[in-house]
C-alpha cells in the first residue's frame, strides 16, 4: 500500500511528527474552525473540543495508521478504519470534507514543524493521508448505500413515541420514522446519531447505543451528563433531550451504524459493562432473549450502586429468559445487604469466599463484548487476556472519541 520511498521517510520522521502530533492537531482544529465555524457549530462535539478529547483521538488515529503502514506496508488496518468510517457515516461526513481537512492539517504540520517539512517529507505524509482518506471514503460510501441514503444524508425526522425513566439521570427514548415508513433494520450493538437544535442555534450531534432488540422501534438510552469539578462542561445534547424531548417531539435521527455488532455464531459470550455502558449489552441480551438463543451467556456489570444501575431489573428479566445465561454485578458503594465479594471494582479473576466460588468461568472460545469507561475497559481486557482469551475475541465500544486508540 505505502510506497517504499514514502515508507522510509515516514519511518524516519514518525518520531518527530508523533512527538508533535498533539500540538499539530490543536493547531489544525484552530485553523479548521476559523475557516469553517459551521463545522464546530453543527458537526463536531463542542464538549470534546473544549476538553481536548477530539484532538487526542485524531492524533491517536493518525499516529496508529502511520505506524501500522510502516510496520506492515502491505496490510491495511481494517478494524481501526471500519470503526472510524461507521462514526463518520453516522455524522454525515462527505468526500469533500476530506479535502478541507487535508488543507488545514498540512498547513498545521508546516506551521508546527517548520523547515523540517521538506518536499519529500510532505509528499510521504500526503501519501499516508490519502491512503487513509480514500479507504474511509470507500467504506463510508458502502455504508451509505447499505443505509439507502445519499452520502451525508442519513439524518431524517423521527417522532418520540415513548420515553422511560431508568434512573434519576438515565432516560430511554423510543422513536419511529415521522413519515410512517418502516423502521430501518439494525444489529444488536449498533448506535444512532441524534441531532438537536440548541438555544444558540447550534445543531449538535451525538451517538447513542440502541438498547432495544432489532425488529422493533428504535430505542436509545441517554445519560444526563453533568458538568464536572475538573472543568468538563455539561452535556449539551443529553441535557436538551432530557428536558425537551417528550412524546410527540420530532428529532433528527440517523440510520443505525457501528462496527461492534453481536455475531451470529453459537459460541459462548461475555457481555461486560460499567455504568451507562450497559446500553448496548442490554440490546444484545434483548436480541438473544427474543431469539430464544441457546448460547452460553455471561453478563457482567459494574456500577456505583443499585439506584445508579440503569436496566437493573431488565438485566435480571432477560437473563432469566435465556436457558444458559448468568449475571454477575458489582457495586462500588452498595445499598443494603450486598455480598462483600461483589463490592468494589469488577473482578473476573477466580476467587472463593467461605461458601461458594465467586469467580467467573469462561470457555476458551468465548467472544467478549466490553463497554464502559476506559479504566474499566483496560482492566477487564487485561484480565481476559491473562485468562487466555485471544485479543481478537475481545471487542469494545467507547462512548465519545476513541482515546484508547491514542494510547495503544
Amino acid at each position: 500500500m505505502l510506497s517504499e520511498t514514502s515508507a522510509a521517510t515516514i519511518r524516519a520522521t514518525l518520531p518527530a511528527v508523533g512527538g508533535a502530533i498533539g500540538e499539530i492537531t490543536k493547531c489544525f482544529y484552530g485553523r479548521l474552525f476559523d475557516a469553517h465555524p459551521d463545522l464546530l457549530r453543527d458537526l463536531f462535539n463542542r464538549g470534546n473540543q473544549a476538553n481536548g478529547e477530539q484532538q487526542q483521538a485524531l492524533a491517536g488515529s493518525i499516529a496508529a495508521f502511520a505506524s501500522a503502514l510502516v510496520a506492515h506496508p502491505d496490510v491495511r488496518p481494517d478494524a481501526m478504519l471500519e470503526r472510524i468510517a461507521h462514526k463518520h457515516a453516522s455524522l454525515g461526513v462527505t468526500r469533500d470534507q476530506y479535502a478541507i481537512v487535508h488543507r488545514h492539517l498540512f498547513a498545521a504540520i508546516v506551521e508546527v514543524l517548520g523547515e523540517a517539512v521538506t518536499d519529500e517529507v510532505a509528499a510521504a505524509w500526503d501519501e499516508v493521508y490519502w491512503l487513509m482518506a480514500n479507504v474511509l471514503i470507500a467504506i463510508e460510501a458502502r455504508l451509505y448505500d447499505a443505509a439507502g441514503a445519499a452520502p451525508g444524508a442519513t439524518l431524517r425526522p423521527y417522532a418520540v413515541v415513548a420515553r422511560h425513566r431508568e434512573t434519576d439521570d438515565v432516560t430511554t427514548f423510543v422513536v419511529r420514522p415521522a413519515d410512517g415508513t418502516p423502521t430501518p433494520a439494525f444489529r444488536a450493538g449498533q448506535y444512532v446519531s441524534v441531532q438537536v437544535e440548541l438555544a444558540d442555534g447550534a445543531r449538535q450531534i451525538r451517538q447513542y447505543s440502541l438498547s432495544g432488540a432489532p425488529g422493533q422501534d428504535l430505542q436509545f438510552t441517554v445519560k444526563r451528563v453533568a458538568a464536572t469539578a475538573d472543568g468538563d462542561p455539561a452535556g449539551e445534547v443529553s441535557q436538551h433531550l432530557h428536558d425537551h424531548a417528550h412524546e410527540g417531539t420530532e428529532l433528527l435521527v440517523s440510520a443505525p451504524f457501528g462496527d461492534v455488532q453481536l455475531d451470529d455464531g453459537d459460541g459462548p459470550l461475555l457481555l461486560a459493562s460499567a455504568g451507562i455502558g450497559c446500553t448496548p449489552m442490554i440490546g444484545m441480551l434483548a436480541h438473544l432473549a427474543a431469539a430464544g438463543s441457546p448460547r452460553r451467556v455471561t453478563a457482567v456489570h459494574a456500577d456505583v450502586d443499585q439506584s445508579s444501575h440503569a436496566f437493573r431489573t431488565e438485566l435480571d428479566r432477560l437473563v432469566a429468559k435465556l436457558p444458559r445465561a448468568e449475571s454477575h454485578v458489582w457495586y462500588e458503594t452498595p445499598e443494603g445487604d450486598w455480598p462483600a465479594h461483589r463490592t468494589g471494582r469488577v473482578d473476573l479473576a477466580d476467587r472463593t469466599d467461605e461458601a461458594q466460588p465467586s469467580g467467573i468461568e469462561l470457555a476458551p472460545d468465548t467472544t467478549a463484548y466490553l463497554c464502559g469507561p476506559l479504566p474499566f475497559l483496560r482492566a477487564v481486557r487485561s484480565q481476559l487476556i491473562e485468562r487466555g482469551l485471544a485479543p481478537a475475541a475481545i471487542r469494545y465500544e467507547v462512548f465519545g472519541p476513541d482515546l484508547w486508540q491514542a494510547e495503544r
